[in-house]
């Protein structure tokens, strides 16, 4: 049972300070997140997708403007296709609050993860600091870490990539 009274309390202090957001969970794993910016919960950017150029038949010849007598000339080839790029298969793992990124439990301590180590689901990759209270980041994927997007004590936002997993590697 949630007490309103204090869910209301958290929601005053947060809208008191500068903290953008707190999350909090129970014993009983009862879950609490308090935002200020809604806009950047659930927030995806997504690119667009690139225009692919029309294709043309080999068999087809293309006529173009030769620049010294402004007639059409006969190309006896078509212009190369564009190479489709290769699908990503990397999952990214990102930050489920504003805070600060540590890489390791303690300064001076080895990393829990480094670019080429292999991690499984629910493995601690980082840690990170909010209001005072060290949250352990753990993996939601299994896999080979190709990148750590994160710096060591600094500060990082909700939604940010933190690593990015190759699974298949």
């Amino acid at each position: 049972m949630i007490d309103l009274r204090y869910v209301k309390k958290l929601i005053d202090i947060i809208d008191e300070s500068t903290v953008d957001s707190i999350e909090i969970t129970s014993d009983k794993g009862m879950k609490i997140r308090i935002s200020k910016s809604p806009q950047q919960r659930g927030a995806v950017q997504v690119a667009a997708p690139m225009p692919m150029p029309a294709m043309v038949p080999a068999a087809a010849p293309v006529a173009r403007t030769t620049p010294g007598q402004g007639m059409p000339a006969l190309a006896d080839e078509a212009p190369a296709p564009a190479a489709e790029p290769p699908k990503s298969t990397v999952l990214e793992v990102k930050s489920p609050m504003v805070g600060t990124f540590y890489p390791a439990p303690e300064p001076g301590a080895k990393p829990y993860v480094s670019v080429g180590d292999r991690v499984s689901k629910g493995q601690i990759l980082c840690i990170i600091e909010a209001m005072k209270i060290m949250n352990e980041i753990e993996s939601e994927y299994s896999g080979v870490v190709k990148e750590i997007l994160a710096s060591n004590a600094q500060p990082v936002e909700y939604g940010q990539v933190l690593y990015r997993i190759d699974p298949n590697g």
